[in-house]
């Protein structure tokens, strides 16, 4: 920010030495539009002082100004820096930024599917294409001196996190990292491990946002502060009071059960009532217009889906609202000539280009995944020139793109996730937030959240005030990175490298307090051993000896209990109509007679009787705890008809009159007596040296808790050694599996053979899956269209609210894709088998859309076919679907050659798919 005000002598003084302590950092803070404040000068210190460093700040504050630091060095070094970032369009605007800055000559960019000026003294690249330079040894790597990891806290990307660590991880020593990370509870965490693996590293961490950030709710068309005070400058944070009544009375209007009943389309309340008030958010419109109308404009809207960002723009557009002045909508115009210009004729219509335009020369978009890469592209460079004053967004909008607002809205507190609506966390809260309050440019930012039934304002409080956001590691190793770590360093040196990462470091911390309670409980158990009098082991062989007693007497119980019901059931098979039985006890204890036997082969019988007070039922085995026995019989009619009260009564009757009369009761024998092995037992405890002792029972009791103790404590031994050393117990079950599977030799100077040599320059979710197509020439004679369609279904997953059912090209395609599963199959059965990770399922949802695109169909044709076919796909997921499948094929052109059959035709089909819109600009 810039300060207004000079600086006092003792500044001043301080200022000199600091310049002449930290020369480069005076040249490069010299050429700046603003003074820098603490946090950035603590980087770019320990920078020249030649630590690596990790700055933790919110976002907007300006960490970036560390990276950039580490350009200038290079530059000044005459040696090379790498800026990495997780996303092409974050790459793209961080290459713009530095050739502004240095010229063409001195930066390049490498985002996988874009190469320019790769071998520049500064280069911009996405954190993969890094990772892949590292493993294949380039040997570029050696002229490096640093790295700049922005948006480092990625690596807790379950996806795609593994790649930052890995990245750390393969650095040689003499190259610094500079990691810049928005801010987490638990950077002196992160910190220490990068200490232990890089050596000497600073952390920065500085929690202050350099634009306050205000804390808003929109409840029935009233903007209201969230917090009471000066809220917006991190004071002791309390709830509106006016904000809470007007919560009250609003949500009053919509309590009514009948008023709710109705807004659920129910019928309901008393005569002549026409139904309650139902509620109804404010539009789009008329949100937009109340932030206008506050001065609250440019804004991000977050609505947590690309149909309903979509359907906003179309409905602010449709209103009429105007953001833009006649001279704005005219420089929108100049900049999407710019941007769109390579886009074919054609297919503007089917890409809904006019509406698009017209929107955005009213001030208004939206941005999505699934918005077409230049369309996003010119979305985002006109937001940051103030072109574009709203901006109706998914969160993806939040993920690292230099695109701030002085505003942040958001519709709800739930998103889709997936697979379930789950409520916001308070770190994507802040994530979204963040957004708002442009540095430089506003005084402060503000954050609203829109109102409506069960949205609490005291829920909101707590995501807009919790401070703890803990980085947790996602790294795992998986096929491609353990051929690499097996080809580069060896088996055993590729475990101790994962037994450095960070996940594992994280997880040897977690087990520090269970391993303080081990050590805590065993002093206990020692204190229990000594409390005993006499021999411990004595005592605890006797403990041992009742607990045998114990456990066969149990188990003649069951044995007893078993062997009585078999004799019950077979005794009751036995019976037959007009028997007369023994109902020994429960409610229908007495004499009754069986009317029908119920015998049933499929199950145990449950014979009908009618007892001596005329109830008639069915009885079971649980009705006897021993076997039964006719104890005589009376006649029954042929035919009885048990609901006739008279029937009953007659046969009771009967019963009482027969003169038989029920056993006596005698002891049942348990069968213990008679046990010879239960016999020995017993006789060994009277002759055990512990049994006379006086202060037995005492003893047993200090005995009995130390082998609770103990067994707890064997849990917690088994706990901590699931945990310690867990990725490299992974890692060998990997090496097992490729073992099996022939990717491994038994050459220990040469342990990678050529299956594994083409597995490892493979990256890709399925790169064993897409291997094994390689090696059992499941893609041979296909023509670049088949071949386009069968290697999509590697890289290809269906959104989950895709309804529409996959459709092949028949023959050469279905045959390849039949043959994929089969490998997939038997892959995954294997994975079970290693308790490993199971590579995702080949989807062919997108298979019969780039199989016409790259035969030479129109976008519309493509577009329209799939819609018909109840896909969901946009020009935008078409487009991003298209260029990973370029991705894969350019790999197995490059794993192949040109010379090999499949090979050329992998080179032909990235021909194929890449043209049109697919080839047009936009990352």
């Amino acid at each position: 920010m810039v300060s207004d005000s000079s600086p006092s002598p003792a500044e001043a003084y301080g200022q000199a030495r600091r310049r002449s302590r930290f020369p480069q950092l005076a040249r490069f803070a010299a050429e700046s539009a603003f003074v820098f404040d603490d946090f950035q000068l603590r980087g770019c210190e320990a920078l020249e002082e030649g630590h690596g460093v990790l700055v933790c700040a919110p976002t907007g504050a300006g960490k970036t100004v560390v990276g950039e630091f580490a350009v200038h060095l290079a530059l000044a070094e005459g040696r090379k820096c790498f800026y990495t970032t997780p996303i092409k369009a974050l790459s793209n605007q961080k290459y713009a930024d530095l050739v502004a800055r240095y010229g063409t000559g001195a930066v390049g960019l490498l985002t996988g599917d874009t190469a320019i000026n790769g071998s520049a003294q500064i280069v911009v690249m996405t954190t993969e294409v890094l990772r892949n330079m590292l493993y294949a040894g380039s040997s570029t790597i050696n002229e490096l001196a640093y790295v700049v990891m922005d948006e480092v806290h990625y690596l807790a990307d379950r996806f795609r996190g593994a790649v930052w660590e890995e990245v750390i991880l393969h650095l040689p020593e003499h190259v610094r990292v500079v990691g810049l990370s928005a801010t987490v509870s638990n950077a002196e965490e992160f910190g220490e491990w990068l200490v232990a693996v890089r050596g000497d590293t600073t952390v920065v961490v500085d929690e202050h946002r350099p634009v306050p950030l205000w804390q808003h709710m929109l409840v029935g068309g009233r903007l209201l502060d969230l917090f009471a005070g000066d809220s917006g400058r991190d004071t002791e944070l309390q709830m509106n009071p006016t904000l809470l009544r007007r919560v009250e009375e609003v949500g009053a209007r919509f309590a009514s059960p009948y008023a709710l009943r109705n807004a659920r389309g129910r019928r309901g309340g008393p005569r002549g009532f026409q139904g309650g008030p139902r509620f109804r958010p404010p539009s789009r419109v008329e949100v937009v217009e109340q932030l206008d109308g506050a001065g609250l404009l440019p804004a991000i809207v977050f609505i947590f889906s690309r149909a309903g960002c979509d359907a906003a723009v179309a409905q602010c557009a449709r209103s009429g609202l105007r953001l833009n002045t006649p001279e704005e909508a005219a420089e929108v115009r100049r900049v999407i000539a710019d941007r769109t210009g390579d886009l074919p004729e054609g297919d503007l219509g089917v890409l809904g280009f006019w509406e698009w335009r017209e929107a955005l020369e009213q001030g208004i978009a939206s941005h999505h995944a699934g918005l077409l890469p230049a369309f996003k592209e010119t979305v985002e460079e006109l937001f940051v020139r103030g072109l574009v004053k709203v901006v109706f967004a998914t969160e993806t909008l939040a993920l690292g793109i230099n695109m701030p607002a002085r505003t942040v809205v958001l519709e709800k507190l739930v998103k889709y996730n997936g697979e379930a609506h789950v409520d916001l966390t308070p770190g994507e809260y802040t994530q979204l937030t963040g957004r708002a309050g442009r540095r430089g440019i506003d005084v402060e930012g503000h954050a609203v959240v829109v109102w409506q039934p069960g949205v609490d304002p005291k829920q909101v409080a707590g995501l807009a005030s919790t401070r703890t956001y803990p980085l947790r590691s996602s790294f795992r190793p998986g096929y491609n990175m353990a051929i690499n770590l097996v080809a580069q360093l060896g088996a055993e040196d590729a475990r101790t490298l994962l037994e450095q990462s960070f996940a594992q470091f994280q997880a040897d911390r977690s087990v520090v307090g269970t391993a303080r309670r081990i050590e805590k409980n065993t002093e206990a158990l020692k204190g229990y051993r000594e409390a005993i009098t006499g021999d411990f082991d004595e005592m605890l062989s006797y403990v041992e000896l009742r607990k045998k007693i114990s456990d066969r007497e149990k188990a003649l119980v069951r044995q007893n209990t078993s062997a009585r019901r078999a004799q019950t059931t077979a005794s009751l098979e036995k019976l037959r109509k007009g028997d007369v039985i023994a109902v020994p006890q429960g409610r229908r204890a007495g004499l009754a007679v069986v009317v029908d036997p119920g015998l049933d082969p499929l199950r145990e019988p449950r014979p009908v009787v009618v007892t001596e007070d005329r109830w008639s039922g069915p009885l079971s085995v649980a009705d006897f705890p021993a076997p039964v026995e006719s104890l005589g019989r009376i006649r029954l009619p042929k035919h009885v008809e048990l609901r006739s009260p008279k029937t009953r009564r007659d046969i009771a009757s009967s019963l009482r009159n027969a003169g038989i009369s029920p056993p006596g009761r005698g002891k049942r024998r348990t069968g213990a007596n008679d046990d010879g092995e239960l016999a020995a037992l017993r006789r060994a405890l009277r002759a055990h040296p512990s049994h006379g002792l006086a202060e037995r029972e005492a003893n047993l009791r200090w005995v009995e808790r130390y082998q609770r103790l103990a067994a707890e404590n064997a849990q917690l031994e088994r706990k901590v050694a699931a945990t310690t050393h867990s990725l490299a117990r992974a890692f060998d079950r990997i090496l097992r599996l490729l073992s099996e599977r022939g990717y491994l030799s038994d050459d220990a100077e040469a342990p990678v053979n050529e299956h594994g040599k083409r597995l490892a320059r493979l990256y890709s979710e399925s790169d064993l899956l897409a291997a094994e197509c390689i090696r059992h020439d499941v893609w041979s004679g296909l023509n670049p269209a088949e071949l386009a369609a069968v290697v999509s279904t590697l890289v290809f997953e269906a959104r989950r609210d895709s309804a529409g059912e996959p459709r092949l090209p028949q023959g050469a395609v279905t045959k390849a894709w039949q043959e994929t599963v089969r490998l997939w199959s038997d892959l995954a059965e294997d994975e079970r088998r290693h308790r490993l990770d199971r590579t995702r399922e080949p989807d062919a949802g997108f298979a019969w859309p780039v199989y016409r695109w790259a035969r030479g169909e129109s976008l519309e044709k493509v577009l329209t076919s799939a819609e018909a076919n109840g896909q969901e796909l946009s020009a935008g997921d078409f487009v991003r679907w298209s260029r990973q499948v370029i991705d894969i094929l350019d790999q197995i052109r490059d794993v192949l050659g040109k010379a090999d059959p499949v090979g050329a035709t992998a080179a032909d089909a990235v021909r194929a798919v890449r043209r049109g819109v697919v080839a047009a600009g936009g990352t």
